[in-house]
């Protein structure tokens, strides 16, 4: 594995994006516990995109423009649906109402389906990841396995150190509404964003 590629990928992954977003909502809002399952969530979503680059489906992606416009209003439709939670105050990403267990399995879900539902993923790891392996080799699909293993271990230990801190964050405005209130908000405006920059987004 090449310093090539752990820079690369670090750049990728310090990039603000949906994962990151999601997870400082989450590490804001619902604290520390929040933040390392909106992580975990986050960084399981990448498995069908690197599976699908490793096994070529994400070329079917990248051509067939159905495929692509199917997966893409179905991410653009999830983010408007994150950014309408966010936005009401009796939702997830409201500071204290949400039920410990069930809230987390639902902040474990949600961090699945924002990057699932990314069909840019698959086309980022299509185009990505045969740039550190050698055609030649007689290993390919393992070292292109080993190489998308690396890089969802480096997604969560950035995400976790987002989450965190964010959590910590969370400590200072906790006891101020007002504030709370602007953080939310914000957040649902940039899911919004997010989702209208993914609506527009060619292959």
């Amino acid at each position: 594995m090449s310093i090539e590629f752990l820079v690369t990928s670090l750049i990728v992954i310090f990039a603000p994006g949906t994962g990151v977003l999601y997870t400082l909502a989450a590490g804001l809002s619902l604290g520390r516990r929040a933040s390392l399952f909106a992580a975990a969530g986050c960084t399981l979503g990448i498995v069908p995109h690197i599976a699908a680059s490793v096994l070529g489906l994400a070329a079917i992606v990248h051509t067939s423009a159905v495929a692509f416009q199917v997966l893409k209003y179905a991410g653009v439709a999830y983010l408007l649906y994150l950014a309408w939670s966010a936005w009401r105050e009796d939702q997830a990403l409201t500071v204290g109402r949400a039920r410990r267990n069930a809230g987390m399995a639902r902040v474990f879900r949600r961090g699945i389906a924002i990057n699932v539902l990314n069909p840019k993923l698959s086309i980022f790891f299509l185009a990505f990841l045969p740039q550190f392996v050698d055609p030649g080799a007689a290993d390919t699909t393992l070292r292109m396995v080993a190489l998308g293993s690396a890089f969802m271990a480096l997604t969560l230990i950035v995400f976790v150190g987002y989450g965190l801190l964010a959590s910590y964050a969370r400590t200072h405005v906790i006891e101020k509404p007002s504030v709370m209130t602007v953080l939310r908000r914000s957040f649902a405006l940039a899911f919004a964003g997010l989702g209208a920059r993914l609506a527009f987004a060619e292959r």
